[in-house]
């Protein structure tokens, strides 16, 4: 584990842990206020964020945006963060083994940046950090403790380009976010 910033984010510079390697443009490793509250922890780059190298810069993550913007969520104050952090071919959900060959990096994240909420974005995001006995239908929208961190699990951005009725309950569930982060205050 590495205990700053530039150290972490130098040793994935030419990480070839897994073969996501092999076809990626940019790793994606994390945007956002490195001292954040609330931390977001997605699935994994598309094919914008891999062009890019900044994690929900597509579709789902302007989606994302708009959802911050119309709670008064300033994007610059969170952090946020991917499972894996290159492309999965296609957009497929990444294979066990890819995701645990980056889960210390996003570990690593987490010591460092100190959220006292994390909120989990998707299935692939809530079983490689809570574990694969979760299943996100079942819990998201509802509070998980683990460690002195709250976490909140709720659906995926792309999820809900591609089921528009989950939009209500993505709102929902990051109102609840803010309304406990206010509650700190």
């Amino acid at each position: 584990m590495y205990d700053n910033w530039e150290e972490l984010e130098q040793s994935i510079v030419n990480c070839q842990k897994c073969k996501l390697c092999q076809n990626r443009n940019h790793i994606v490793f994390g945007i956002g206020n490195k001292n954040a509250d609330i931390m977001l922890i997605g699935e994994g780059p598309g094919a914008d964020e891999d062009k890019q190298g900044i994690p929900f810069v597509g579709k789902a993550g302007q989606l994302m945006n708009k959802a911050f913007e119309a709670l008064g969520i300033d994007r610059g104050s969170v952090y946020i963060a991917n499972i894996v952090k290159c492309r999965p071919p296609a957009n497929r959900v990444p294979e066990a083994d890819e995701a645990e060959a980056c889960l210390n990096y996003l570990r690593n994240q987490v010591i460092l940046v100190k959220p006292k909420i994390i909120v989990l974005l998707g299935s692939t995001a809530l079983k490689n950090i809570l574990g694969k006995e979760y299943g996100i239908t079942s819990a998201r929208g509802k509070w998980i403790e683990r460690k002195g961190i709250l976490y909140m699990p709720t659906w995926h951005p792309a999820a809900l380009l591609r089921d528009e009725t989950k939009k209500i309950e993505f709102w929902k569930d990051l109102k609840l976010v803010i309304e406990k982060y206010h509650s700190f205050s």
